[in-house]
């Protein structure tokens, strides 16, 4: 750690209610801090609420990766595609689009991986912190994690990341089986599968029920959790950060954490934050199932995403570049719908609910944002793509550390928000 000259905070906003917001608020109680949490919606309504829920530390990897040159652009610009770019790009989309193409290499991968192992080492011992300090929600072990494929030819591909995985230092414990055997521990997959892989030491939860416990763990311990606040300008006066709200209220703090999603760039940007945060948005549906599973599935080479949550079967997947508030594109649900069909039976899934579609904060590097802006008193936490589940709760665990101390945790260094890409 490196220690810098910082006045701790006594009362801090948090901007943004999702994972990672509540999860730095309620690391900032830990140390003393009076939170104020402003939420322009409600609570998990961004990508917080309706993705998959994985805790799985053992495969969050960049997003970008080699495998995206592969796919091709002619490929993503079907409406079919799990990977969908909208044939009218916009400056911005066009600038994050040529920065991840950058990053696509396998060098670049190696890198960002080598700056995520650390993180992913302390997240689910950041969850263990939050269920001893009250939150009144769990994860579940993910005794069974399939990740299954229709042949040995495309499960290749997980095995070689993983095989990159372990070269970065982080241990995943996985097992190759047949799809005679992942069939044994999962009877909901088709007789199309015919290879898979069993990983290990993963865990999953109900990302919306989560996150609302989480939020009611934070109130419960003094915080203050606003709906429905627009913050429109943050300014650092010199000794206090002042807040200006949609509605014309003013407030001063002491500090600020911007983890507002998809719409960082807003309120960062003058703070110098000039890294695009990108909306890579996420669809998913729920199904009934004669069985829910034990544990979730995941289809690789279609990229869909199974989750038991209560007593449905959550199917996830698609990311599609575009602006985060563009409304629900019902040919991304159809895309899922029929790449999971074939590959599970025992489900309907034209017998739809909880339609959703959510925009998943992504870096043209694929490593998070994470620390000081220009301002000593303005923070930044996001950027995580994929992750922000997952990480959620070990970020707001340093950033914390960091604001309260001013030691500059190690782990946190390489996510540096005013890095250059």
């Amino acid at each position: 750690m490196t220690t810098v000259t910082h006045p701790a905070p006594d009362r801090v906003v948090v901007i943004g209610a999702g994972m990672v917001g509540l999860s730095t608020a309620w690391f900032l109680q830990e140390h003393g801090v009076q939170v104020t949490v402003l939420e322009r919606t409600g609570v998990a309504a961004g990508s917080s609420w309706g993705n998959a829920g994985w805790l799985t530390p053992g495969v969050a990897t960049p997003l970008p990766e080699p495998a995206v040159l592969r796919y091709g652009l002619r490929a993503a610009l079907s409406p079919s595609s799990p990977v969908y770019v909208p044939p009218s790009v916009k400056p911005a989309l066009l600038r994050f689009l040529t920065g991840f193409v950058r990053h696509s290499t396998s060098k670049a991968w190696r890198t960002a991986m080598g700056h995520l192992v650390p993180l992913n080492d302390l997240s689910l011992e950041s969850f263990d912190r939050l269920a001893r300090g009250g939150v009144p929600a769990d994860t579940r072990d993910a005794g069974s994690f399939l990740a299954a494929y229709r042949t040995e030819a495309e499960r290749k591909t997980l095995l070689e990341e993983i095989q990159h995985i372990h070269a970065a230092g982080q241990t995943v414990e996985f097992e190759a089986l047949t799809g005679d055997q992942a069939r044994t521990i999962e009877p909901h997959l088709s007789h199309e599968i015919g290879a898979a892989i069993l990983l290990k030491g993963q865990r999953f939860l109900d990302p919306g029920r989560y996150v609302h416990a989480l939020a009611e763990s934070v109130s419960d311990r003094g915080g203050t959790i606003m709906d429905d606040v627009t913050v429109s300008r943050l300014r650092d006066v010199g000794s206090a950060v002042v807040v200006s709200t949609a509605d014309g209220s003013v407030e001063q703090f002491d500090g600020a954490v911007i983890a507002t999603g998809a719409w960082l760039g807003e309120l960062a940007r003058p703070f110098g934050v000039r890294n695009v945060v990108q909306a890579g948005r996420g669809y998913s549906f729920s199904v009934a199932i004669d069985q829910v599973p034990e544990s979730p599935l995941y289809f690789p080479a279609q990229r869909v995403a199974c989750t038991p949550i209560g007593d449905r079967l959550r199917i996830a997947g698609m990311m599609e570049f575009r602006e985060p508030e563009a409304a629900l594109d019902r040919r991304r649900v159809e895309a899922i719908a029929d790449a999971a069909r074939p590959l599970l039976h025992g489900i309907d899934v034209a017998d739809r609910q909880d339609e959703w579609v959510g925009s998943r904060p992504c870096t043209v590097d694929g490593l998070p944002l994470i620390g000081a802006t220009k301002s000593p008193r303005v923070y930044v936490a996001g950027g995580h793509g994929m992750w922000g589940i997952t990480h959620g709760p070990v970020t707001g665990r340093l950033l914390a550390q960091m604001m309260v101390t001013g030691k500059h945790p190690e782990h946190i260094r390489p996510f540096d928000p005013l890095r250059r890409n």
